[in-house]
Formats: structure tokens, sequence, C-alpha cells
């Protein structure tokens, strides 16, 4: 017996059900990956203070991978022209997988009294892999998805995405909180650590196999022949134009600034004033959780006053926060010094990310201003993670030669000052030179599609941006058409 239902209509079915498909299938890899991103990017710190990771050890562990990472994420713009774009991501993210596993492993090996004097060296190593593959996955996964994802409905469908990501990896940070204090009471911190990023390693390996079920839309002739030299020259290009060389040095130099004495905040809470690891976890929720409440509303301010306005106030407001950890010891205290934190990092964020579309010429490809910016920050970041590991190992020496004008509470107080310091001169310097650009109609916050894609308590949110969407008026013209197509 034929079908009565024309052959067209049928495709259109079958293609609306693997679209639905695709999309229930990377809902659930957010809270798959999630899973290992909540712990891997929160937990690394105080995993190497627990493998007795000196100064300079934990200035690496900043720096080296970051570099390696913003390489990675320029030559994975260049290899995905010659490998299928699928392929490529879920082979990666099967490799991040057993990178994290290895870390899982290297826990183990410090069961009891076996710590060894590689671990450390092999955790950075670990690292640089786990950042590689990150970089790697990236710049595709965004290709994947903008193709994937109807343009009417990639607004909403990655805010549901990053609120799944968020109660995700929040979960996990409590969770992993938790067993490492149970675990820590009992002298088997290794243990907590093993199954923290064991679990981790299962999350990742499960997102593997979601990405692998997930339908790709990318055409067979999507690869052609560009050379890796290209990728280079259009940086050099790019920096000749002064607004985005300044905005790139500016959003660049902040984070080396940051990077300068981000490994050490873990150091003085869980060493110095010997914060449990869930007192630890909490304290680094009070930022991430602002951070995710404030976005829509510094979205909706930058939408009325402009990006410029929102840079400079919360630009101001980072060099302050290292100062004010300084004041009190106070858990209650340090917990209102996060939020503040949270604040300010989730203004600089959204505004840098929207500023970076506002200054870009147009009929040029954003990701790939969007990738040199990145890849100029990693390199800014590896320098003030190797500063800061050789000031935070001389901290000591410093602080007991000005022991007569001053005599810090910590050490690394002499960290701390020097990152508030250097942000204030980026700041001053960078911020004069940045004006608010009148290229053309800035798009509603809601226009430009960003998801979340990591965060850190010390750092920020990482927003990574997807596509930009059509106009409102295009947008809802649209979504009346495929509403109507769905009742016919």
């Amino acid at each position: 017996m034929h079908s009565l239902i024309p052959a067209t209509e049928t495709s259109i079915q079958d293609k609306k059900l693997i679209l639905r498909r695709a999309l229930r299938y990377s809902q659930q890899e957010a809270v798959a990956s999630a899973t290992m991103t909540g712990t891997s990017d929160n937990f690394l710190n105080a995993f190497a203070i627990y493998l007795q990771a000196t100064a300079m050890q934990l200035g690496w562990l900043t720096a080296i991978p970051q570099l390696f990472g913003a390489v990675s994420q320029i030559i994975s713009v260049w290899l995905g022209n010659h490998v299928r774009r699928k392929p490529l991501v879920v082979t990666t993210a099967f490799l991040q997988s057993l990178i994290v596993a290895g870390m899982a492993t290297l826990a183990l090996t410090a069961a009891g009294d076996r710590l060894q004097d590689t671990s450390m060296p092999w955790l950075i190593v670990l690292a640089v892999g786990y950042f590689t593959c990150l970089n790697c996955i990236q710049p595709h996964w965004r290709a994947w998805m903008g193709g994937l994802v109807p343009q009417p409905r990639r607004g909403v469908f990655f805010a549901a995405r990053s609120r799944l990501t968020m109660a995700a990896s929040l979960l996990v940070f409590v969770a992993g909180g938790t067993v490492l204090s149970v675990t820590d009471s009992s002298n088997n911190t290794w243990l907590g650590f093993a199954l923290l990023f064991g679990m981790a390693a299962t999350g990742r390996m499960i997102s593997s196999i979601l990405l692998w079920r997930m339908h790709d839309p990318e055409p067979e002739s999507a690869q052609n022949s560009m050379r890796l030299l290209d990728s280079w020259r259009h940086v050099r290009e790019s920096l000749k134009d002064s607004s985005f060389r300044h905005y790139s040095f500016f959003v660049a130099s902040t984070q080396g600034a940051v990077a300068l004495s981000a490994p050490f905040f873990a150091v003085y809470m869980l060493r110095d004033l010997e914060f449990t690891y869930l007192q630890f976890s909490l304290n680094a929720i009070a930022s991430i959780g602002t951070q995710f409440v404030m976005l829509q509303f510094w979205g909706k301010f930058s939408d009325r006053f402009g990006n410029h306005l929102v840079m400079m106030v919360s630009s101001c407001m980072i060099p302050l926060i290292p100062l004010l950890w300084m004041v009190s010891p106070d858990y209650n205290y340090l917990l209102f010094v996060q939020v503040v934190s949270g604040i300010s990092w989730s203004g600089f964020t959204l505004s840098t990310a929207n500023y970076l579309y506002d200054i870009r010429p147009h009929q040029t490809n954003f990701a790939l201003y969007a990738a040199i910016q990145s890849g100029t920050s990693a390199l800014m970041v590896f320098c003030g993670g190797l500063l800061g590991g050789y000031l935070a190992r001389h901290a000591p020496e410093i602080a007991a030669n000005i022991s007569d004008f001053w005599q810090p509470g910590s050490d690394l107080f002499i960290v701390f000052v020097t990152t508030a310091v250097l942000r204030m001169m980026v700041v001053g310097y960078f911020v004069p030179k940045l004006k608010e650009p009148k290229i053309r109609r800035r798009p509603r916050i809601l226009e430009l599609i960003f998801r979340v894609a990591r965060f850190n308590a010390i750092s920020g949110v990482t927003l990574d941006w997807v596509s930009v969407a059509k106009k409102a008026r295009a947008i809802n013209k649209e979504a009346a058409s495929s509403a109507a197509d769905d009742e016919e």
C-alpha cells in the first residue's frame, strides 16, 4: 500500500525529527560536559596544592597550558579545512576524557605516602593536553551549533543550554567540595580527587558519545585548502586596526594581570586560612552565582547606555578585588568580596564580548577576530602566570625586607598588591583609548547570541560567541512562519 503523504512532506518531517533529536542530545551533552568543566576548571589548583606544588609550579600550571591552548585554536581552524568537524570534535572530546582520567590516576598514585616528585610535572603535562583539546574543539563546535540551531531559536536554545550548564556545574562544584571535605577529614584526600576526576572523565566520555549521535549539517564540500600561514597573515592584518589593537591588548593585559594572582587565591584559602574544601567551593560559588545573575542586568544596562560605560565601570572595579581580600580573613566577609567580584567580572566579560562585535569591520569574520583576541589573551596569561609564580616564590623574602613599613597578614599579599597595581595601570592606560564605537547600530543583547562556555571563580565567566541573529522584526517573522508550518 502506497503512502498518501507526499515525499517532500515526509522529507521535511524527517528533517524536523533529526533536528529535534540533535538539539535534545545537545542539551544532554551540556550536562555531561559541565561535569568535566565544573571539576577540572575549578579544582585543578586545589589538586596542585594537595600535590605540594611550589609557587613556581603553580605559575607554570596557569601559564603553560594557556599558551598551548592559544596556539592549538589557530591550528585547529586550519585543521578543520582538511578534516570533517564532527569526527574531529568527537575524537578530541574522547581524548580529553582520557586526559582527565589520567588526572584521576595521578590522584591514586598520591595515596598515602606515595606522593612522587614527578606528580606536578605530570599534572602540568595533563593540563596542557586538557586545554589543548578544549581549544581545538571550541571553533568547530561553534560552527557546528551555528549551522544546526535554527536562527530564530538560537537565543532561547542557548539560554536554556547555559542554564543547564550552570545548574550541573554548580551541583558538581558543591558535591566535589563535600566529597573532598569528607575524604580530607579521614586523611584520604587522594581518594576524593580520584573520585572527582573520575566523575569528570566519565562525564566527558558520555559527552563524546552524545556528540557522535548528533546530526551535523556540514556539507561534504565544506573543506578547502586554506594554508596555516594564511591564519597568521590574518592576525597581522587585524592588529593594524588601532581600535581592535587597543581593545585586544586591553583585554589581554587585564587577563595577564589577573593570571599573576589567580592560582594563589586558592593557596590563601586552603593553606593560610585553612578553609575546608566545602568552604572553598562555597566561596567560589558566591562569585560564580553572582556572575550568572548579573549577566542579564548588565545586558539590559549596556543596551541602554552602551558597552563602553559598562566596560569603564566594571574594569575600574576589578583592580580593587585583590585589595578587598586583604581587609579581613573572615569567611562571611570573603563571601561578600566574591559577590563584588561576580558583579564586576560579569559586567567586564559581557561588555568586552559585545564591544568586539561593535568594532569589527563590516564583512569580516567575527569568529576570526574572537580567536585572535583569545590568542592574545592566552599569551598575556602565559606571561602573567610565570611572573606570578616567580613573585610568589620570593614573596617571603620581600615581606621580610619591608617588615619595618608593613607586616602583611600573608606573604601572598605581596602578590595581591602587585596584581592590583598592574590592573590599575592597565585600566589607566587603555580605557581612555577605548571609545564608544559608532560604526553600526549595536544589536540588542538577545540578538547577539552567546553561550556560557566555562566559568572560574577568580577570572569570570567565559562567553563563547555563536552567531549574530537577525533583527528582532525578522526573527519574529521567521518564528511566526515556523509556527504556522508546525500547525500545518
